[in-house]
């Protein structure tokens, strides 16, 4: 089987968990025998091949206004005409039709389209090929994919998203099969309409932690709590509330911020923060973040479609304190693993702070229960497994649960829509 994987980005450009996840499945299936060949944007003009890890990788350069993996924020007007130009990009489509005469792949897996729009299905399905969508974000039903405005978690689409995903939904008829990485995600985009043909799964995703060095449960600390974020630092991921609830408290503790956000909106968060207090790190490598810390904090404030970085700290026995935003409670679960807040409740955060920080016990508790809680988000062949069931079922147009040999293996392993 040849797979064609579809990606907004791919390493080096990463922009968080779903271009990390998304190499995993590259990398693995091409490990499992499937010949895997991914497909990116990229900031130069053209298209450009490469290989990274026994993988081949075309670059096609953006054809918008402007790359829009940077740290510098473009004016609202053209980011206005991003978006526009992105709700349908056909220009985009030659680099489809480029790579699959080329490639001659058998299924096409799509993941974050910004960038590429919906005009990719299209050329995708004019190809012949089944198409198998993965949903990372909110991309379909708002084109900044948070459905975040005005410091808050949007409940329904506003007028300009609308008019902007008007199509979507129905072009996403064509769509053969639609993985959510949760629960959440897969239940929140559906329910507006979309994929009314395709067979609806969830998998998960998963980390590799074969390779952690935290073996053992945190029972200790350094003398001081050292509490830390670490992820895209901006408004909606909720580092500026952290800051203030955090530095709101007298306790005998440090924050750690890692991470990188727009310049503008890190200056803000500089001039917030008590640099006494709070310290700011850069761009970290997560593993070696979270042997610094005592406590992960992920304080979003919108509507997280998963939170792989929750997974990742209790991996490494870190408890962790997270909203009950999106899918984070199918990770973080109250008193077992961690603690959930709301963003509805501001002082939840400092509350959730301060408890951690008195009752050593409970953290102790939570620490130790940590890594078995996420137990089934560590198995990265298990997720290779679901992906490799849903691909082979759509490939052959059956559901996954039909097949008879291959599907007799993975497909208990299979969360469907009606599960």
């Amino acid at each position: 089987m040849k797979v064609l994987v579809l990606h907004s980005l791919y390493a080096p450009h990463i922009g968080g968990g779903a271009e990390i996840v998304v190499r995993q499945i590259a990398e693995g299936l091409q490990r499992r025998g499937c010949d895997t060949v991914v497909l990116a944007t990229g900031p130069e003009a053209g298209l450009h091949e490469e290989e990274l890890d026994g993988v081949r990788i075309y670059r096609a350069g953006l054809d918008n206004f402007y790359w829009h993996f940077t740290q510098s924020r473009p004016s609202r007007l053209l980011r206005l005409g991003w978006h526009y130009r992105d709700r349908y990009n056909r220009s985009m489509r030659r680099h489809v039709r480029q790579v699959i005469e080329h490639e001659r792949p058998d299924v096409v897996v799509c993941n974050n389209l910004t960038g590429w729009s919906i005009s990719a299905w299209d050329e995708i399905s004019a190809a012949g090929l089944p198409i198998v969508q993965v949903l990372h974000d909110l991309y379909l039903l708002c084109p900044k994919d948070t459905m975040f405005s005005k410091g808050r978690s949007c409940e329904r689409q506003c007028g300009m998203c609308s008019a902007f995903r008007q199509p979507h939904a129905a072009a996403s008829a064509q769509v053969a099969a639609v993985i959510g990485v949760s629960r959440f995600v897969l239940d929140r985009i559906t329910a507006e309409g979309y994929f009314s043909r395709a067979s609806q799964h969830v998998v998960h995703n998963c980390v590799d932690s074969s390779h952690s060095h935290s073996a053992e449960p945190r029972l200790h600390h350094s003398g001081l709590l050292r509490f830390g974020y670490i992820g895209t630092l901006s408004e909606n991921k909720g580092v500026g509330w952290l800051i203030e609830q955090f530095q709101a408290l007298s306790i005998n503790a440090t924050l750690e911020i890692a991470g990188r956000g727009k310049l503008d909106y890190e200056a803000k968060l500089n001039e917030l923060a008590d640099p006494s207090k709070v310290r700011f790190v850069g761009y970290q490598p997560s593993e070696r973040f979270m042997q610094g810390i005592d406590v992960l904090v992920v304080p979003s404030i919108w509507a997280e479609p998963f939170g792989l970085v929750a997974v990742e700290a209790c991996a490494q026995h870190l408890p962790v304190i997270a909203t009950n935003m999106g899918g984070l409670p199918e990770i973080i679960r109250d008193n077992l693993n961690g603690l959930l807040c709301t963003p509805t409740d501001p002082d939840s955060l400092g509350r959730a702070m301060l408890k951690l920080y008195l009752d050593s016990g409970l953290r102790h508790r939570l620490s130790s229960q940590a890594r078995d809680s996420v137990a089934a988000f560590l198995d990265t062949e298990r997720m290779l497994d679901q992906y490799q069931s849903i691909l082979y079922s759509t490939l052959h147009g059956r559901s996954a649960h039909d097949e008879p040999e291959f599907a007799d293996h993975f497909a208990p392993q299979v969360e469907t829509a009606g599960d």
